[in-house]
């Protein structure tokens, strides 16, 4: 199949403004079956806006959207939840989507969670509520999934447990994968390309290459660069989903 045909969102030079003022202008990116396109940059520097207006959130844009497939997930930066509200996971996961027992036990066997399936939302952690979300957004076999900021309120270890499973899920489901984060060191052995924002495209490639850019070293430092290497090693081991290294 050509790159074409596996193309399943593209942006053309798009950009989009609220309050005479552009959040994000002239961005231009394609996300492919199979792939994780990552976008990083600062805080105000137009990630989630780029991602709503891949979503079709967004409307009145400069510039054009393709959109190749409208199976879609979505796990959003914020959502507002009850906590109050005694709510299982399995309710959770029922709340917009009709599923089927088959497809919601599917879902949560992938993200590691089954096991939480009756347990109350307001009791899980940090990490295991990112799961539910990933295991929701993924719960109908979206073609692609765009994932603003999945592994907040998580700590570190964490972090790179969930990007292994963001990894899992792409090689599985053989979707391919919009994320926004805010770091690239954390995320590179987890994504094929980066884009790297600052309400416009500073610069773009492979993981590497970014850490290597000037521009990339200008908003986050020669330091982040360096550390970038820190984290890029062969797995020869699987993450818990705490993070802790699974020993055989």
């Amino acid at each position: 199949m050509s790159i074409e045909n596996n193309i399943l969102v593209k942006l053309n030079e798009v950009g989009f403004q609220q309050n005479k003022k552009w959040l994000v202008k002239g961005v231009s990116l394609q996300v492919e079956r199979g792939k994780i396109v990552t976008l990083i940059g600062p805080n105000g520097s137009g990630k989630s806006t780029t991602a709503k207006i891949a979503l079709g959130i967004y409307k009145n844009i400069e510039g054009q959207v393709e959109k190749f497939t409208n199976n879609i997930g979505y796990v959003p930066q914020k959502i507002s939840i009850d906590w109050t509200l005694p709510l299982r996971v399995k309710d959770f996961m029922l709340l917009t989507d009709n599923l089927k027992d088959d497809s919601l036990d599917e879902a949560l066997t992938l993200t590691g969670v089954k096991h939480l399936k009756d347990k109350n939302l307001g009791n899980l952690s940090g990490g295991e509520f990112q799961r539910v979300l990933l295991a929701r957004a993924i719960s109908k076999k979206p073609e692609l999934l765009v994932l603003d900021e999945p592994v907040q309120g998580v700590d570190f270890t964490g972090e790179i447990a969930l990007y292994e499973l963001i990894k899992k899920i792409s090689e599985k489901l053989n979707c391919g994968i919009l994320l926004i984060s805010h770091d690239l060191h954390t995320v590179m052995t987890a994504t094929d390309h980066v884009v790297c924002l600052n309400g416009h495209v500073c610069c773009s490639g492979s993981p590497k290459d970014v850490a290597r850019n000037n521009e990339y070293k200008a908003l986050f430092g020669e330091q982040a660069s360096q550390t970038l290497s820190v984290y890029e090693h062969k797995h020869d081991h699987e993450h818990s989903n705490d993070g802790e290294i699974k020993k055989n």
